[in-house]
């Protein structure tokens, strides 16, 4: 298993990863700098330089440090993949639908569900973007889309979350501000890495990334490496 950012759902069917072609829209997707607590859509570039300005400022507020041991990281350690019970006030938990569906529902277009169920979700359209494709996704084949932690939880666990109460692990494993679904293997291929190693392939979303990124660090008191900050403050013009 990928650490920290590797979604755990299999293909039911055991074939291929389904299809995918390129889009010039990104359907309902929100600009981070508009979506503080992740509950709207996607990620919308950040184009104007009056916003990227914002973004630069979000993005000089977080802290730097390096990159602790991964020693003792497990992905159990942040609770099970994926709960409805992170107990910390985080938008979605205790629904009654787990967060892997909250956020298909989330950020999927043309949703469809379960015979009987208003949560389980078997068919969408999601406008991915890392990627800036369209991919149709289906429960059968469920690794076409994954979700990414866009802090991977085993860098989160690095950079201070090993020291956290198992509580406070579940809420950023499970929060929606630190998570997106995208296309699978480019999320396969993102791993654990931080901004410096690792950024969407699409060079547009970069800026907006680079946002969610910084967001999810301050609200969580996560710092990141000094090299990864330098990286996001370049993707908004800096």
């Amino acid at each position: 298993m990928l650490a920290g950012c590797k979604d755990l759902a299999t293909p039911a069917d055991g074939g291929p990863s389904g299809s995918a072609v390129p889009t010039g829209g990104n359907g309902r997707a929100v600009s981070p700098l508009d979506n503080p607590d992740g509950t709207k859509p996607g990620l919308a570039a950040i184009t104007s330089a009056a916003d990227k300005a914002k973004a630069r400022s979000l993005i000089e507020k977080v802290a730097t440090k390096g990159r602790g041991p991964k020693t003792g990281y497990e992905r159990d350690k942040f609770g099970y993949a994926w709960m409805d019970s992170a107990p910390g006030g985080i938008p979605f938990a205790h629904n009654g639908c787990d967060t892997r569906n909250d956020l298909l529902k989330r950020d999927g277009e043309k949703v469809r569900y379960r015979a009987g169920s208003n949560c389980v979700v078997t068919s969408l359209t999601l406008h991915d973007p890392y990627t800036g494709k369209t991919i149709e996704w289906t429960k059968s084949r469920a690794t076409t889309v994954q979700i990414d932690h866009v802090m991977p939880l085993s860098y989160d666990w690095q950079m201070g979350a090993a020291r956290w109460t198992k509580g406070e692990r579940e809420d950023i494993a499970n929060d929606p501000l630190n998570l997106i679904p995208v296309d699978g293997p480019t999320n396969g291929a993102k791993s654990d890495s931080g901004p410096a190693t690792w950024l969407p392939p699409d060079k547009t979303i970069r800026c907006a990334y680079s946002v969610r990124v910084a967001q999810v660090s301050l609200k969580y008191k996560l710092p990141v490496t000094v090299a990864d900050k330098r990286m996001m403050l370049a993707q908004c013009g800096a």
